[in-house]
């Protein structure tokens, strides 16, 4: 069944120049259409060029950057492992905890950003040892504050996990 207010599409488009029309006359004058031909014309053209200089680029194949090099992954890990080391061994009374935690935390979250989507880097051991501390690391800092000191169990866990990291990362792993 059919609905009152849907509209239908007509055969023939017709212009809004046409459509309009002058106030005093309900034709159309032949000036008025000729007008309207000439600019559907034009937009057509227009259009059609348009796509011819945009569809080619939009169809090139598309290459996924890679994160980095094993180069770059090793010495930026490394780089990582001593923020987070030099940061967690600082004592509560230090003002410049609050400084390191922040720096830290920017650079582990740039880590993880950068290497979490490799597919080839979420097969290794070191990556995955990292994440893990990372983890711990900055979910104590989240819940207790920059000044809050790591409790001695996780602090030893977390030096385990950067331990076998570096380890992963001298074998290549």
């Amino acid at each position: 069944m059919a609905s009152p207010c849907l509209i239908t599409p007509t055969s023939k488009s017709k212009p809004i120049i046409a459509l309009l029309g002058s106030k005093s006359s309900t034709k159309p004058n032949a000036n008025a259409n000729a007008n309207a031909n000439v600019r559907t014309t034009c937009r057509r053209e227009f259009v059609a060029s348009i796509g011819g200089i945009l569809v080619p680029s939009l169809l090139l194949p598309v290459h996924r950057a890679s994160a980095a090099s094993d180069e770059e992954y090793v010495r930026e890990t490394e780089e990582v492992i001593n923020k987070v080391r030099s940061t967690i061994n600082m004592g509560k009374s230090d003002p410049n905890v609050a400084d390191a935690v922040a720096d830290l935390r920017e650079a582990s979250n740039s880590w993880v950003a950068k290497y979490r989507r490799e597919k080839s880097m979420l097969g290794r051991a070191s990556f995955r040892d990292m994440y893990s501390a990372l983890n711990a690391v900055s979910g104590h800092y989240i819940s207790f504050g920059p000044t809050a000191p790591i409790p001695a169990k996780r602090k030893v866990r977390i030096l385990e996990e950067m331990e076998t990291a570096e380890k992963a990362l001298q074998r290549g792993r």
